[in-house]
């Protein structure tokens, strides 16, 4: 395998699968996205950074679900990933038929669910209390999944009901005990990961999580989990409800491309360093290790 020249199986905007034989590899790049585009810079160790960390959350909570990640060290990796330019930002995985859902869990209402909250006071169908300002902590987590849309494509929200339909119809019978799975892992993994982080200086927003089955049909953690690209980190010093966040995430990126609207998806290079820095930091104060190199 070593020889050959390996193309990706599936190619997101950030990540490249790699379907390795007996294994996947999952190589998360420096590029970045923002409002569904693939914008025309890289943000340089970005990809290095988001596969330790996955691999730092991944360690820290397979005693809730278990995981996909075999290794990240390039002397376990096939021999074709031996390369230099796949070291520290590789994932060797399990392979897993992966459910066509994304798990999304909110502890504090921003964003989109801001914004449909200020409109009828819910978020993603669930009402919440009224009185609640920007940013506010939310009286308890709440679960609002979505569907996997193809690259180019929207997610849509859908209700926990739904997921259980969609799931059923892939797998009969099982469609509820699925659902029921995907729903409380994902509650769980955000309850342990989120009073952790915390104690780091880090808010954990929101995030999503996905997961698929093995070959004996349980259910594992695939995907990334809990990086800067899939979640909102906020500062918590500092923090103060009723207004926007400064943010460890892309949220930067994206606040400056509205500020922006004619960059055409083209950062300049004071905004790429301060979002590498932003990376960083929050790399750092999570794992207590120095920037992911």
């Amino acid at each position: 395998m070593g020889n050959i020249e390996l193309k990706p199986v599936k190619e997101g905007k950030v990540r490249e699968v790699y379907d390795a034989g007996d294994c996947m590899v999952i190589t998360a790049t420096d590029r970045i996205s923002a409002f569904d585009h693939i914008l025309k810079n890289e943000i340089t160790g970005k990809g290095r950074i988001l596969t330790q960390m996955s691999k730092f959350w991944f360690d820290y909570t397979k005693d809730i679900v278990p995981n996909h990640m075999l290794s990240v060290e390039p002397v376990d990796m096939p021999e074709f990933f031996r390369q230099a330019r796949f070291d520290g930002n590789s994932m060797k995985c399990k392979k897993l038929a992966m459910l066509p859902i994304e798990c999304i869990v909110r502890g504090y209402i921003t964003g989109s669910g801001w914004e449909s909250y200020q409109k009828d006071g819910t978020v993603c169908g669930i009402r919440l209390p009224e009185g609640l300002k920007e940013s506010d902590k939310l009286p308890e987590p709440i679960y609002t999944p979505t569907t996997k849309a193809e690259l180019g494509l929207h997610d849509e929200h859908i209700t926990y009901e739904d997921s259980v339909e969609i799931l059923e119809k892939i797998y009969p019978g099982k469609g509820a005990e699925y659902a029921a799975k995907i729903k409380d892992c994902t509650l769980a993994l955000y309850e342990k990961c989120a009073q952790y982080a915390r104690s780091r200086g880090i808010i954990i927003a929101d995030t999503k999580f996905e997961f698929g089955l093995d070959e004996a049909g349980r259910v594992v953690l695939g995907d990334e989990m809990l990086t800067p690209d899939s979640s909102r980190f906020w500062p918590l010093a500092g923090y103060e409800a009723g207004k926007p966040q400064p943010s460890f995430d892309k949220q930067f990126v994206r606040d400056w491309l509205k500020a922006n609207p004619d960059s055409d998806y083209l950062l300049p290079a004071e905004i790429i360093e301060k979002t590498v820095q932003k990376y960083e930091e929050a790399f750092a104060l999570l794992t207590g290790e120095a920037s992911g190199q």
